[in-house]
């Protein structure tokens, strides 16, 4: 299972972003693939956060056009939601003291349990994802 981390999300939806044709290309081919997909709620709501902010720098949304955005990404067949399970704290608690996550990085740690649980392989430039073990990750854009 693939999870996307919102990075690559707003790259590819930000024509601005260095990344943009990389990541538009990479998520083109990843959501007409046939790999299932597992969207982060968390990831979600970071692009809506994010993408729909215009105090930011970069291209913008309104809320119609990025939930428009989101539903064309959830009307895949291989894509879904991505929730956390039963175990999700035993996971998370792992990853927060084993990753030493503290701060703005506990939400790292929260995308990296999530990931563990579901047997994904995130997908993210994020470089940070590297301190928490047992976390399968790949920058797809190198």
């Amino acid at each position: 299972m693939i999870v996307p981390d919102a990075n690559l999300l707003l790259y590819a939806y930000d024509s601005t972003a260095t990344q943009h044709i990389r990541a538009a290309k990479w998520l083109e081919r990843t959501l007409s693939g046939t790999e299932l997909v597992g969207l982060p709620w968390q990831c979600i709501a970071a692009f809506l956060r994010i993408s729909t902010n215009t105090t930011l720098p970069g291209q913008r949304y309104t809320p119609e056009e990025a939930c428009k955005i989101i539903e064309s990404w959830l009307g895949q067949p291989q894509v879904m939601p991505l929730s956390p399970d039963a175990h999700h704290w035993s996971h998370l608690q792992r990853s927060i003291i084993d990753g030493q996550a503290r701060g703005p990085l506990v939400s790292d740690a929260q995308l990296a349990a999530l990931t563990i649980e579901h047997g994904g392989v995130l997908h993210t430039t994020d470089r940070d994802f590297s301190r928490f073990p047992g976390l399968r990750w790949i920058n797809p854009l190198t």
